[in-house]
């Protein structure tokens, strides 16, 4: 996966049940996606990762087996771990939309005047924010994002 970009789409929070099951947060759109996509992990094999069900229909939580994690145990070891997909195997995105990993590096300006280059991206619950190079944090909305001068334009 060396000179691929991994992007982070979800994360084990807990487990589910004595067989060994998982939750996983999941960060994309549709909970769904993880049935389709490669999963990636520093602590599992691809191959390893079986999408089981979602939690209810209104959740963004996901259970999944792990093959070799097969009891209450040998899951709980692998709360915490992050879940990615690689960057060319997302759905394509329209016009009008893309994936924060598409904003990181470019510069963000107010009024003319240079505020910083987007480090990440938070979302500590009232909306997404930006993380400047300088430390500083910005919140995503009331911007306009110019692909064609590389610029998010803060009002």
């Amino acid at each position: 996966m060396s000179g691929q970009k991994k992007i982070l789409i979800g994360k084990i929070v807990a487990f589910q049940g004595v067989r060994g099951d998982v939750r996983i947060q999941t960060y994309t759109e549709h909970p769904e996606d993880f049935r389709k996509l490669t999963i990636h992990s520093d602590a599992f094999e691809s191959r390893n990762f079986k999408f089981v069900r979602r939690l209810n229909p209104h959740s963004d939580i996901i259970i999944a087996h792990i093959n070799g994690y097969d009891d209450r145990t040998a899951a709980e070891v692998l709360r915490g771990t992050e879940i990615f997909a690689l960057r060319e195997e997302l759905p394509k995105t329209s016009k009008d939309e893309f994936y924060q990993t598409d904003l990181i590096g470019m510069e963000v300006v107010q009024g003319g005047s240079l505020l910083g280059r987007v480090e990440c991206f938070h979302n500590f619950g009232a909306g997404d924010i930006m993380e400047l190079d300088n430390g500083n944090m910005i919140a995503f909305q009331g911007v306009k994002v110019d692909f064609e001068s590389g610029k998010i334009i803060k009002d």
